[in-house]
């Protein structure tokens, strides 16, 4: 039985700028389940960036509650965010910050040496995530700039994955990326998934979406419509990018 994970609480988000207020999220009521690969989708403006920023403890929610394993993380300070992030949290982004004077291996390792101290057992995880991605040894000296769009992203999973985190955050993860990277990176996500890795991504691509089980889609700030396709067999792509489509219809996406 799966356990829950993640729960918000009424959760809002406003911004204030110039004497005006925008409203982000509101009064967000939402349960992500331990194990699950939920995909968030919506227009720009949304809220679907917000949202994870929120439920990674990147940003505080303006009112309401986020319950992490139980225990509320939108009362902590900035510092006691900083340690949950580090210790439960990976990240996945666009833009993938890999270090550019440092080697592959050695940008995951630093990440990896923030939580562990064992150099030796560090390297060791660090070199067979990195095999298990499709990247060799060939790679692994090679600064950022020398790999491809889609081993560059890799490379960032591997970095968000060093320190086993209980959940991985990808925002837009696909989005720089031609169709064939895209897909590498997306079969990674999938794999680390079938393997019990809780997944909560925002992605603005159906096919991207497609590799999730279950798509909540947001408008103005309120979660409009909640579909659950179940896991991903690339066999199975056609009727679920039906499923998919017919969703995203009546969500007047």
């Amino acid at each position: 039985m799966q356990a829950v994970l993640l729960r918000t609480e009424k959760l809002c988000k406003t911004f204030s700028s110039s004497g005006f207020q925008q409203h982000v999220l509101k009064n967000l009521d939402l349960s992500l389940m331990e194990g699950d690969f939920t995909v968030i989708m919506g227009s720009s403006g949304s809220g679907k960036s917000t949202l994870l920023y929120a439920l990674s403890g990147m940003d505080k929610p303006t009112i309401g509650a986020i319950h992490f394993e139980g225990n509320e993380i939108s009362k902590l300070s900035n510092d006691q965010l900083a340690i949950f992030r580090r210790n439960h949290c990976g990240f996945v982004f666009q833009q993938i910050h890999l270090l550019d004077n440092m080697s592959v291996l050695d940008n995951i390792m630093a990440s990896g040496l923030l939580v562990s101290r064992n150099k030796r057992e560090t390297a060791g995880r660090a070199k067979q995530l990195l095999l298990s991605v499709g990247l060799n040894e060939n790679s692994w000296e090679k600064f950022p700039s020398q790999l491809s769009g889609g081993e560059a992203q890799r490379a960032g999973i591997v970095r968000a994955l060093i320190n086993n985190p209980k959940i991985l955050f990808a925002d837009e993860p696909t989005g720089a990326l031609n169709s064939a990277a895209s897909d590498s990176v997306l079969d990674v996500l999938t794999e680390v998934n079938s393997d019990g890795q809780s997944i909560v991504m925002v992605t603005h691509d159906i096919i991207t979406a497609l590799r999730g089980n279950r798509v909540l889609f947001l408008r103005d700030g309120v979660i409009y419509g909640d579909l659950q396709l179940g896991p991903y067999h690339k066999g199975e792509s056609i009727e679920r990018l039906e499923r998919l489509q017919v969703f995203l219809a009546e969500m007047r996406w």
